[in-house]
């Protein structure tokens, strides 16, 4: 054999075993990771797995949505003092939305390109919602939603915790209706979720006798209502529905107050306005006004007892739990219970697993709707107290969810609002 012929055979042999080496590590990898695990899963390593934390620590929206992420701080805290998930701790990654949408869409793909988070819990707006899906969907990995919203979307990489509008809205414009309450002036920031439960209001309006007498909206982090509380005193409402978000609503009913108009004469009933938000407007303006949500710290169960015991030992006695709170909080262990039913990590195994899920929760029994990811929960309706708790004045046994309005007559026709 030539000497040439003998450096030729050597290379064959050399990328022969190459490629059997390379054959071989490929067959290993699938074999310990499984066929079917996602990008996210592959990359948290045998002790720990990463979850992201997505919400506004900055801007117009941080003052409602620190202390969501705390809640969900506080589940994770308590998974990983009882062992974890599937013998692994969670852990915590997290960005900054900065109340900017397109900033959470961006911090979304980090989330899961860059730190490896297996799911994301967060968004408050719309709009950070809304731009944070099609990242979900690409990546194929679960959004998990504490927020009440307007509705007509069920995408399968988003579970929503929060409630729908025929589990909040539409039925507090009957409870207002049946109790006299008829001409309504609605108020709101200017995006898709007040724009869209107000096109709802009106046509369920024009349905049941009711009329809408003002419509008026304004940016997110506004502060001058002057124009706006002009107009009600000259109109004269029944009452005020309001869909302003974050700290849009320090200015507003402070300058409410300041005008001299009072729960007794004009009442306003506020479906994004909760404990958080009443404890920086200052409950001596808020006083005999309403709100609309499934949970309120005031409820008297052994589950809430604990959970609201707890977070103050935590974050501080002189703080205080929230439905959106609440619902993150629960949206964790509805994770953690998916995930060991499933027993994977696995985006689809874990979305398989979500069908009918029941929680126990500080709110009451919660399910996950086996067709749209929704929950069915109660709805309390509630009256703001001096000491800035809300009383429930009603509760409606719980609702299915409905994103679609399809069971609603008047509602054919209705599209989402931007």
């Amino acid at each position: 054999m030539q000497k040439n012929d003998r450096k030729e055979v050597h290379r064959l042999k050399k990328s022969l075993l190459t490629g059997i080496i390379i054959s071989l590590l490929i067959l290993i990898s699938l074999v310990f990771t499984g066929c079917g695990e996602s990008v996210q899963t592959f990359k948290n390593n045998d002790k720990t797995v990463k979850v992201g934390l997505l919400h506004s620590l900055s801007g117009t929206m941080s003052f409602s949505e620190i202390p969501v992420r705390d809640a969900e701080k506080l589940a994770i805290e308590e998974i990983n003092a009882n062992g974890g998930i599937l013998g692994k701790k969670i852990e915590i990654v997290e960005e900054d939305g900065r109340s900017d949408p397109s900033i959470f869409a961006t911090q979304a793909q980090k989330l899961l390109e860059t730190e490896g988070a297996t799911t994301i819990f967060g968004c408050w707006t719309s709009a950070s919602r809304k731009a944070v899906i099609p990242i979900m969907e690409e990546h194929n990995a679960l959004l998990w939603y504490p927020v009440q919203y307007e509705g007509f979307e069920s995408s399968p990489n988003v579970v929503y915790t929060g409630s729908t509008l025929n589990q909040q809205v539409v039925p507090v414009i009957d409870y207002l209706l049946q109790n006299g309450r008829k001409r309504m002036f609605l108020l709101g920031n200017d995006y898709v979720f007040p724009r869209t439960a107000n096109a709802v209001i009106k046509a369920q309006l024009a349905a049941h006798g009711g009329e809408c007498v003002g419509e008026e909206y304004k940016p997110l982090g506004h502060t001058d209502y002057s124009d706006v509380i002009a107009k009600i005193k000259a109109l004269r409402p029944d009452i005020i529905i309001n869909t302003l978000n974050g700290d849009a609503n320090i200015g507003f009913f402070r300058q409410l107050k300041s005008t001299g108009i009072t729960a007794q004469e004009i009442p306003v009933m506020s479906f994004s306005l909760a404990e958080i938000e009443i404890q920086y407007i200052g409950a001596e303006n808020l006083v005999g006004h309403m709100t609309a949500w499934s949970y309120y710290e005031t409820l008297d169960n052994s589950v809430n007892q604990k959970f609201v015991s707890v977070y103050k030992k935590n974050y501080g006695n002189e703080k205080i739990t929230d439905d959106p709170m609440e619902a993150a909080y629960d949206a964790v262990y509805l994770w953690k219970e998916a995930v060991e039913k499933a027993n994977s990590f696995d985006t689809e195994k874990v979305r398989e697993a979500l069908a009918g899920l029941t929680l126990n929760s500080p709110e009451g029994e919660i399910k996950i709707d086996e067709k749209n990811q929704h929950l069915h929960r109660k709805l309390r309706i509630g009256r703001i107290n001096s000491t800035g708790l809300i009383d429930t004045i009603k509760t409606i046994s719980s609702i299915q969810p409905d994103p679609y309005l399809e069971t609603y007559d008047w509602a054919k026709g209705i599209v989402p609002q931007e």
